[in-house]
């Protein structure tokens, strides 16, 4: 008996191949329309299949722009489902950013809490970086036990991970006390293994080029914050 894992990347592979060949200049209207049928059933096949509902545990790293970002897309996303959703921001705190005064719109929907004190080069004291950290997660706990909050963003959670101030089996355990139907986003560069392996979904953000690296233009309101 075919898994569903093994079942899913044959269809994946059947579909990747389906594309290449209706590109193909050489087919007639005829075996393009054969062709895009038949992606038609494998793609309806997938779906019907699939499990109806899971509350995933996300992950956007890398060292691309964007993670955040995408995240607040989901938060958006949820928000106007009429979902409560919580976010807890390490790191980043001393900013004010204007997502904040955005969501602050959807007061009886959202809990916002910048628990952080700056970026680790301007706080340059460990222990209190570890402190604030560790304030952080106790926090985001009580967010991801509570069942009434369908999404928890942990923004910039893999870099305190990542420098030490949280211990990684101690966020996979509270990871492991979430609802089952909870979502739950962890955001930031360098995400450790054993999350990464843990999460449902895994998005790595890759740095092509960038406007600070590459032709020192500031971080600007709008793009960054």
């Amino acid at each position: 008996m075919i898994s569903d894992t093994q079942e899913a990347l044959e269809s994946d592979k059947e579909i990747e191949r389906l594309i290449d060949e209706i590109m193909s200049a050489n087919l007639t209207n005829e075996q393009y329309q054969q062709k895009m049928q038949r992606r038609k059933e494998v793609q309806e096949r997938r779906i019907a299949s699939a499990v109806p509902e899971k509350g995933l545990i996300i992950v956007n790293t890398g060292n691309g722009k964007g993670k955040t970002t995408a995240a607040l897309g989901m938060v958006l996303r949820s928000l106007g489902h009429g979902y409560k959703v919580a976010i807890v921001q390490y790191i980043k705190g001393s900013w004010e950013p204007s997502e904040k005064k955005v969501f602050s719109l959807w007061r009886d929907q959202i809990e916002f809490h910048a628990m952080g004190e700056g970026f680790t080069w301007e706080t340059q004291d460990r222990d209190r970086d570890i402190e604030k950290a560790n304030a952080a997660w106790e926090k985001s706990l009580e967010f991801i036990r509570n069942p009434d909050f369908q999404l928890v963003l942990l923004d910039e959670i893999n870099i305190a991970l990542k420098m030490g101030y949280l211990q990684v089996d101690d966020v996979l355990a509270g990871l492991a006390q979430k609802p089952s139907s909870k979502h739950v986003i962890l955001t930031g560069r360098g995400a450790p293994t054993p999350i990464i392996e843990r999460a449902d979904l895994v998005t790595e953000m890759t740095l092509v080029k960038h406007p600070f690296r590459d032709q020192n233009v500031k971080a600007q309101p709008g793009i960054e914050f």
